[in-house]
């Protein structure tokens, strides 16, 4: 009896090392990471030098603390947040699964049962008198007697993973875990340049709002003097007739200016959640206009900006994922090794008798091999090497984007930097050409037309200031949006991530990180 448990147990000792050794076979996957063409250095004009600095307090800079919340409504209400926030939970729970398949299953049964027993190939009924002896030979039971019969056991069945088909399945899944963390935060990144983009539109609506206001008082007013003035024979009714159309020129842009404020507002309020009303009263409220701060300093190597983008990295985690699935497909064209064991316990008990009877055993060591498919698995390793060649080509293009990205925000912030200045001179000159003809108009030196044509001018290079200053808060935002709004890639990489970054307020999110 203790010869037959040593064999049983060197048995099982000599299939698990056998299934432990066998396991280490992998195949050759594809390569994990690629290279992608990057410029030695960007093609544009960096900032300060391009000493690399963190774009993680990129909106306190402005000293808004209502751009701040409204990012926070945004994200908090963004659909696309949310929605990335589910994938990334999905992908985590698909990475519990791949990672679990590794390891041995083991179930636990139970099961209880009560009926009569069978009584079958009783004594031959010329077999003499002796009823008592054929009642011994049965034990005592027949056939309506009840017995009661419990079961317990344990079952345990394990893969070798012979050919690395599940270790390819969990590289997969956990490369498509941390691609969806890398979305999740692009999502968030997204919101916040698109809330800041509204919010400065906006505000450069209101501005232009009062430019528009301005414009239309002044021409009323010298609408209204031209009429007294042809009513009292000065002035040329042809006259009169011009200055009452620029006035009703201005009136209809003010008009249009006011629509398309509203509109623009509408859309703040839709991205922010936030009711219309109580937005109101936060605008009124907030200043009307602030200087945006100097830009942050931009790494001067290409790579290492494009590196803290977290759309870049999610694409390079999909070429790591691809090649954990070609891994995982052909080693499904090589056979699977399983081993299983169970043991148990069964009780009977019939007419106060208890007996009981242990049970195990060590296999089977089924071997699977693939023989005929028709050319199945074959296509899916074919299928497989397409979508990985797929994820190389996608990758690849979207470091041409990102760079392209960087260097056209860093191309348009440092233009309008530039002509910042010259627009604000033409406004001042044309300022102080305006009002020197609208006193020599007053004095009868100049004629209307003069008026006009100089308050025109005067209009035009207050619109184009305005478009500037919208111009460039649009490139100062697509710059933030093309670095990555301050995500980093370590960060993402961290054993704490997972539970604090979908945990976080949204205030916190979008004062510590976009």
């Amino acid at each position: 009896m203790r010869k037959l448990r040593f064999r049983s147990r060197l048995t099982a000792v000599l299939c698990m090392g056998i299934g432990i050794g066998l396991s280490g076979c992998s195949l050759t996957r594809p390569p994990a990471q690629v290279e992608a063409p990057v410029p030695a250095q960007w093609r544009a004009p960096l900032p300060h030098g391009g000493s690399l600095a963190s774009l993680a307090n990129w909106w306190s800079q402005l000293d808004d603390p209502l751009l701040v919340e409204l990012i926070a409504a945004a994200e908090a209400a963004s659909p696309n947040v949310a929605s990335a926030a589910a994938r990334v939970a999905e992908a985590r729970f698909t990475r519990v699964q791949a990672g679990a398949a590794l390891l041995p299953s083991l179930d636990g049964t139970a099961s209880a049962s009560r009926g009569p027993v069978g009584v079958s190939g009783g004594s031959p009924s010329g077999a003499g008198t002796g009823a008592g002896s054929g009642s011994s030979s049965s034990g005592g039971l027949s056939s309506s007697t009840p017995i009661t019969t419990l079961q317990a056991g344990l079952q345990s069945k394990w893969e070798v993973d012979l050919f690395g088909r599940l270790r390819a399945d969990r590289d997969a899944a956990e490369a498509k875990q941390n691609s969806a963390n890398a979305k999740w935060h692009d999502a968030r990144v997204a919101v916040a340049a698109e809330t800041a983009n509204a919010y400065f539109a906006e505000r450069a609506c209101q501005q232009q709002l009062r430019v528009s206001e301005a414009d239309a008082r002044s021409r009323a007013e010298t609408s209204r003097l031209t009429d007294l003035s042809a009513k009292a024979g000065f002035t040329a009714p042809a006259d009169a007739a011009l200055a009452r159309a620029s006035a009703s020129d201005a009136s209809g842009r003010l008009t249009q200016q006011r629509a398309q404020c509203a509109v623009q507002r509408k859309a703040l309020v839709a991205l922010s959640g936030i009711d219309e009303a109580t937005l109101e009263g936060k605008l009124a409220a907030a200043p009307a206009q602030r200087a945006l701060p100097a830009v942050g300093s931009i790494a001067s190597v290409p790579a290492e900006a494009i590196s803290q983008r977290p759309d870049v990295y999610a694409a390079e985690l999909g070429v790591a994922s691809a090649s954990a699935d070609v891994g995982s497909a052909e080693a499904e064209r090589y056979p699977k090794l399983t081993v299983s064991g169970s043991i148990g316990r069964s009780q009977y008990r019939v007419s106060g008798v208890r007996q009981s009877l242990e049970t195990w055993t060590v296999g089977p060591v089924a071997l699977t091999v693939p023989l005929l498919d028709g050319g199945s698995r074959k296509a899916n390793v074919d299928a497989a090497k397409a979508r990985y060649a797929e994820a190389v080509s996608l990758y690849r293009a979207n470091v041409r984007q990102a760079v392209r990205e960087v260097e056209e925000a860093l191309v348009n912030l440092d233009a309008t930097d530039t002509r910042t200045a010259d627009a604000d001179a033409a406004v001042k000159n044309y300022q102080a050409s305006f009002d020197a003809t609208q006193a020599r108009y007053s004095t009868g030196l100049a004629s209307l037309f003069e008026l006009e044509d100089s308050r025109r001018t005067l209009f035009s290079a207050q619109t184009a200031r305005v478009s500037l200053q919208r111009e460039r808060t649009e490139a100062w935002v697509a710059l933030y949006r093309s670095m990555g709004g301050g995500w980093n890639r370590q960060a993402a990489q961290s054993p704490s991530f997972e539970s604090s970054s979908m945990t976080t307020s949204p205030a916190a999110k979008v004062a510590t990180s976009p």
